[in-house]
């Protein structure tokens, strides 16, 4: 874009300058481009920690840590382990798992005998208890 010096007649009236229709066009695409650009996210400062604890789990060290059912075959029996608590039918575990904070969510990790029905069914309790965050890992 060549720019021409302002030259000014006699009469006091411009001669030359700038083309304007082609500013106004490019300050128009550089408009478009920013309103389509920009995210519409809510502020960080909105946004929710998973670090801080919620008002009803001030205080409880659980906030952060998921609890972690581990599933298991002991001969015929499927076993799932949730802390010391060794249960052998899915009503024991619903129950167990009912009375346990739900924020942080579950973990079910699951042996590699293990039937792929009962797998099914440690992660549908979890469901079935409430939990939003349920996780599956596979044992290593």
């Amino acid at each position: 874009m060549k720019l021409a010096r302002r030259h000014y007649s006699l009469d006091g009236s411009r001669v030359g300058g700038l083309p304007m229709t082609s500013m106004i066009d490019v300050v128009f695409l550089l408009l478009i481009f920013f309103m389509v650009t920009v995210s519409a996210s809510r502020p960080e400062a909105e946004l929710s920690s998973t670090l801080s604890p919620s008002s009803e789990d001030q205080g409880s060290g659980a906030v952060l840590q998921p609890q972690i059912i581990s599933v298991e075959r002991i001969g015929d029996a499927v076993v799932y382990r949730l802390g010391s608590h060794a249960l052998t039918n899915r009503a024991d575990l619903l129950r167990l798992l009912r009375e346990l904070p739900r924020a942080s969510g579950v973990v079910v990790r699951v042996a590699n005998d293990v039937p792929v029905e009962a797998a099914a069914g440690a992660l549908q309790v979890c469901k079935d208890a409430g939990f939003t965050k349920v996780s599956y890992v596979p044992a290593s």
